[in-house]
């Protein structure tokens, strides 16, 4: 299984999981996430999964400056429906990273542990999501705009021909490797850069 190397650069996610460690399923809690495993759970790599990868990252290291990210202590907020646009996508992400779901997740043991309830959608927010710390009540709103960092020309040209099945396996590589060309500048190369992703604690 061969990814794009930028893949490798892109920085991890460390947590600490306490049903994990109460499981006995990780030795000491701490589970680490690369931009790898979230590709891979997610089927492929796009702005929208960089950004929300990149979202959950920011936000984590925000909420958890000197430690690991709680997963199971962390709500999440969106302003669009679930079915809107591509919020499930990015909620999706998050959920795995955070442990949050809205009413699927894991009920608890013994009241402890839950992870349902933990996402909601149509929130009042004005930000691309709102992460919050339960056990703190401490919150940090994220601003994602992908919109600024525009696709080279060649990629738009050879959009149709893919999207209608009708490019030849070279023009069809050529487009992936320029797809990917525009994450990597999302997340390498951008990923400093507040015009593109900013938090505001709340």
């Amino acid at each position: 299984m061969a990814f794009p190397k930028f893949f490798d650069e892109v920085p991890g996610i460390t947590t600490f999981d306490p049903l994990a460690l109460t499981l006995g399923t990780v030795e000491d809690g701490i589970i680490k996430f690369k931009y790898t495993q979230i590709v891979k759970s997610a089927g492929h790599s796009c702005p929208t999964v960089a950004g929300a990868y990149l979202m959950t990252l920011k936000a984590l290291d925000a909420l958890y400056p000197d430690s690991p990210a709680v997963r199971g202590e962390i709500k999440v907020e969106f302003k669009e429906n679930l079915e809107d646009g591509v919020a499930g996508v990015i909620a999706n992400v998050i959920s795995n990273i955070t442990g949050a779901t809205d009413k699927s997740g894991f009920k608890g043991l013994n009241g402890n542990f839950a992870r349902h309830s933990l996402m909601n959608f149509n929130s009042n927010i004005n930000s691309s999501a709102r992460f919050t710390r339960t056990d703190t009540g401490k919150s940090v709103d994220v601003y994602y705009n992908p919109g600024i960092i525009h696709p080279l020309p060649k990629m738009q040209e050879l959009m149709p021909l893919v999207m209608t099945q009708n490019a030849n396996k070279e023009q069809t590589k050529e487009f992936g490797e320029l797809w990917q060309e525009r994450v990597k500048r999302i997340l390498i190369d951008n990923f400093n850069n507040k015009e593109m992703i900013n938090t505001t604690n709340i």
